[in-house]
């Protein structure tokens, strides 16, 4: 193991059970422009990540080590096996491609493939929001797609194999309180996803150009992705053709940066809460193919585990006797 990757494993390691995790790979660039740009955007989920006190580490930045990015980043995300109510970040910042059949994520040294992404990541139970903001990065979507898991695309297919300008936009609304669309201070995954998606098309209207790119979210693992157009405010507007459930939920969830009301949630809390709210929402998916009164009936111990939660946070401080005498 070489130093690098001694330095990455140690520092996602640390407080693996609080705190989310960030891991930034950035891909070759091809020329400096396109560096610049990509060191920008790597920059800007640093300062996300530490506004947020999540744990940052970056692949791809440094001069090239011995062991090549490929299997720097396979054997990083192999020490992220651990079970933990804390996201893991994967972001890819880069160019892609597709033969027709299999994408890839380019690399400095060999490529990696949807696929093989896929086979890295299973070790990893802790919750996933994986952003590949490259072109031709659809099919990633397909591949990772699954429980407990988020994967943005930077476009709907490896057809789309232009420069994909979604990742500049992404990274920048990550941390921007413009996206917070609910007013909760605090801007989740699928508000940076929505903006930076509205962004990316007026980017292209303003141009005059044919849009080459069209993001796509999954976050219900079933491999399908919707796309920004189809959300109203933070709901989906629309229903898919074949009655399966629309995305949103989950990715609504994650946050790099939280409110001072989410900080003060345990870990373990929040992820219960965050179970109880998907709970709640499928039941409410399905409040018409049910009677009234079983409706009320599965909901009511729902929400009142929900209230529970927030007994620690919303109670005020109980005063001690002994404050009130001075002693």
């Amino acid at each position: 193991m070489t130093a690098l990757l001694l330095s990455l494993s140690l520092l996602l390691a640390q407080n693996a059970e609080e705190r989310p995790a960030v891991l930034v790979v950035v891909g070759a660039p091809g020329t400096d422009d396109y560096a610049k740009q990509f060191r920008q955007w790597a920059a800007r989920w640093r300062q996300a990540a530490d506004r947020g006190g999540a744990e940052f580490a970056a692949l791809g930045l440094e001069s090239e080590q011995e062991t090549g990015d490929r299997e720097l980043l396979r054997q990083c995300l192999a020490e992220r096996g651990q079970s933990s109510p804390a996201a893991l970040w994967l972001v890819l910042i880069g160019h892609g491609t597709f033969d027709g059949k299999t994408a890839k994520f380019n690399l400095r040294g060999p490529d990696f493939s949807a696929s093989e992404l896929a086979e890295w990541l299973k070790p990893v139970e802790r919750p996933l929001a994986i952003v590949n903001c490259a072109s031709a990065s659809g099919p990633f979507l397909n591949a990772l797609s699954g429980p407990n898991r988020v994967v943005i695309t930077a476009t709907k297919s490896g057809h789309e194999h232009n420069f994909a300008r979604f990742g500049d936009y992404l990274s920048a609304a990550v941390a921007d309180p413009k996206a917070d669309l609910d007013k909760d201070d605090q801007t989740s995954l699928l508000e940076a996803f929505l903006l930076a998606a509205a962004r990316v098309e007026e980017f292209y209207k303003e141009e005059s150009r044919l849009a080459t790119e069209h993001a796509l979210i999954d976050d219900n693992g079933d491999q399908l992705g919707t796309p920004a157009d189809w959300f109203r405010g933070l709901r989906a507007a629309k229903v898919a053709k074949d009655g399966a459930n629309v995305d949103g939920l989950r990715a609504g969830q994650l946050q790099l940066i939280a409110s001072r009301g989410e900080q003060d949630l345990p870990a373990l809390s929040r992820s219960r809460r965050d179970a109880l709210e998907l709970e709640i929402a499928e039941l409410r998916r399905r409040k018409d193919a049910i009677a009234e009164d079983e409706y009320y009936r599965a909901l009511e111990p729902l929400l009142l585990e929900l209230a529970r939660l927030y007994e620690p946070v919303d109670r005020p401080p109980t005063i001690q006797p002994q404050a009130l005498d001075g002693n």
